[in-house]
């Protein structure tokens, strides 16, 4: 069978080869689009029982187009579909058994022709460059892909592979897919010019230590300051924006890690007790000690004689083993993939990696308990969500929080007409 599949005959033909295995790489009208304002132009399939691979031909200036509905039957009955960025994948077609390659091994960047080149320059305002760009060319792009990524296929998966690729994928798209409305006048001042009236974040949590980075068209998501009025720029979609900040978040983390109990509630206030300081200060004294090391005068004190013991315990272990698996994900923190090591900057990749984990669990519970609702969650950063709250279903929020004090997290809760809570 020819490579160009345009037909309805040949898509026919796949579907009823009853193919087990396969990768596929989805290529949008333009790849400088988010996915949630994109369409599909090709989709190269590549069952691995093939000597090559197919281009489904949906949308292309060069090509008859066959139905994404029937790309989307092909690929349904697939039992092992690898893909590269899964997370990305769902927004076009939402089959939750997807397999992310990137997960097993380190992202393929492929090099691309001469013509996608020179092809993105002359036509770098089009949002649908990839239609213009000959099929033959994206083919063999595609074809070097996989031809560079199939050795993972038969790979052992990491142990963190599963908790990223079933839950982490999941949490994150729940979240990029919702958007966030602007107000285009505030927006403008800040950002280049757009006509749309939301936005769309990009969660990626194939960093160093899993904590996810956020941006996308030249905003970061991550690090919007909170004194130059950009966030007014954000506005909620139903009635009010309400913002769950997670108190004394590493604090509590480390104290989970070593079985430590604090006497008040408010963390803070235990430390402020234990330091003989005022509160601000011991705020500031409790996070240059956990991420920087303990300071001699409080190195008796319980809380962290007990965080040096697994500091401790854990760079052993690691310098011993050659590596340490994180709480939770699974995740493996392997000597010869990391530079410069010491033990208080393992610790604190553990933290931010079991900061991560532990609010993929929550994010996946907000899912489940917003699914069908008009509240949606928007954005998230850290030890902060932000919450789309239709007045509607306010009472909403008391089962949102409960949700934290199962996971035993201390909570602050603030609202606002905007992102920009100072001016509220």
């Amino acid at each position: 069978m020819y490579w160009l599949v345009e037909t309805e005959e040949q898509i026919s033909y796949l579907i009823n080869r009853g193919f087990k295995e396969a990768y596929i790489e989805i290529i949008p009208f333009s790849n400088n689009v988010h996915p949630a304002l994109n369409d599909i132009s090709l989709v190269y399939f590549r069952p691995s029982i093939e000597r090559k691979g197919f281009m489904l031909c949906i949308d292309h200036s060069e090509t008859l187009s066959i139905e994404l509905t029937r790309v989307n039957e092909l690929l349904q009955g697939i039992e092992r579909l690898y893909v590269q960025d899964k997370k990305n994948a769902l927004f076009y077609f939402p089959i939750k058994g997807l397999l992310d390659v990137d997960l097993i091994s380190n992202p393929y960047i492929p090099e691309p022709t001469p013509t996608h080149t020179i092809l993105s320059s002359r036509l770098k305002h089009r949002t649908d460059i990839n239609r213009m760009i000959p099929v033959v060319k994206h083919y063999e792009v595609s074809e070097t892909t996989y031809n560079a990524i199939k050795h993972t296929f038969d790979a052992p998966r990491p142990l963190h592979f599963d908790f990223y690729n079933n839950q982490a994928t999941f949490a994150f798209f729940g979240i990029e897919v919702n958007g966030l409305k602007i107000d285009k006048n505030e927006f403008n001042k800040h950002f280049p010019e757009t006509e749309e009236d939301f936005v769309y974040t990009q969660y990626n949590f194939k960093t160093l230590t899993t904590r996810p980075s956020n941006r996308f068209g030249g905003i970061n998501f991550a690090a919007l300051p909170h004194d130059s009025g950009v966030r007014k720029a954000f506005i909620p979609r139903n009635d009010l924006f309400v913002e769950i900040d997670i108190s004394a978040y590493h604090p509590t983390l480390a104290a989970s890690l070593v079985g430590y109990t604090f006497d008040h509630e408010d963390i803070h206030a235990s430390f402020a007790e234990m330091y003989k300081v005022d509160y601000k200060k011991a705020k500031e004294l409790t996070f240059k000690q956990l991420y920087g090391g303990v300071f001699e005068q409080y190195k008796e004190l319980e809380f962290f004689k007990q965080v040096s013991v697994y500091i401790d315990n854990l760079w052993n272990n690691y310098t011993e083993n050659g590596w340490i698996e994180s709480p939770t994900s699974g995740y493996q923190f392997c000597e010869d993939k990391l530079d410069s090591m010491n033990p208080q900057k393992l610790f604190n990749y553990v933290l931010q990696n079991l900061e991560t984990s532990t609010n993929v669990g929550i994010l996946m519970q907000i899912h489940k308990l917003l699914r069908g609702k008009k509240t949606k969650i928007v954005l998230y950063t850290y030890d902060s969500f932000l919450f789309d709250l239709a007045k509607d279903e306010e009472s909403i929020l008391a089962e949102i929080k409960e949700i934290f004090k199962k996971f035993e997290l201390n909570i602050k809760v603030a609202h606002g007409t905007s992102y920009d809570f100072t001016g509220n």
